[in-house]
């Protein structure tokens, strides 16, 4: 199937999501937050994941708990959707330049979540938007994902160049890391038996 739909709900935000690893990077992304859903689109058109996001927050207080329960919510139906984790190539990189900016992004789908993130913003800033909450997703998105994440700015110095190439790094990691391994289609990719 590797589809999956989540909806997660708190006195903070209601926030529905669904994908399929097999999409073409198909998106519909609502967040209230206009460079949020920018991201988000970046995310889905470049890992080829089908994303749809639906959020409604407590924007009255500011952006972080919609980003942050987006992230934890699209973890989850990341996870969801990988079911066993039988015959994916599991790990996945991507050196990505954007202009000015280049980030690098490595992951592995392994079940045990970890970030590193190595990616100085140059402003608290992006329009409105906290340039902080784009750790803050990817925080939350790699725990619940069950993703061992590290991505890390090498240059940059426009703070939109920078959070875009993070998305876009992330988002071709893991289109690789998600895709089927047509070597071991039948196999979990570890020697444990099991991810």
């Amino acid at each position: 199937m590797r589809k999956a739909s989540i909806t997660r709900k708190t006195a903070e935000t209601e926030i529905s999501v669904s994908l399929d690893l097999d999409g073409t990077g198909a998106y519909s992304n609502e967040t209230g937050i206009g460079f949020f859903d920018h991201m988000l689109d970046q995310l889905a058109r470049h890992s080829l994941i089908d994303i749809t996001v639906k959020a409604k927050g407590d924007l009255h207080v500011d952006d972080h708990h919609t980003v942050e329960d987006t992230g934890i919510t699209l973890g989850q139906a990341l996870a969801q959707a990988l079911g066993d984790k039988k015959g994916i190539r599991r790990y996945g990189e991507c050196h990505l330049p954007m202009d000015d900016a280049q980030v690098r992004a490595a992951l592995d789908l392994s079940g045990r979540p970890y970030l590193v993130w190595n990616v100085e913003m140059p402003t608290a800033k992006i329009g409105s938007f906290d340039t902080e909450l784009v750790r803050e997703f990817f925080q939350a998105f790699s725990t619940h994902g069950g993703i061992t994440l590290h991505v890390d700015r090498l240059h940059g110095f426009n703070s939109h160049h920078i959070a875009e190439a993070a998305f876009k790094a992330v988002a071709r990691a893991l289109r690789e890391a998600v895709e089927t391994d047509p070597r071991k289609s039948d196999a979990i990719p570890s020697t444990k038996g099991a991810l």
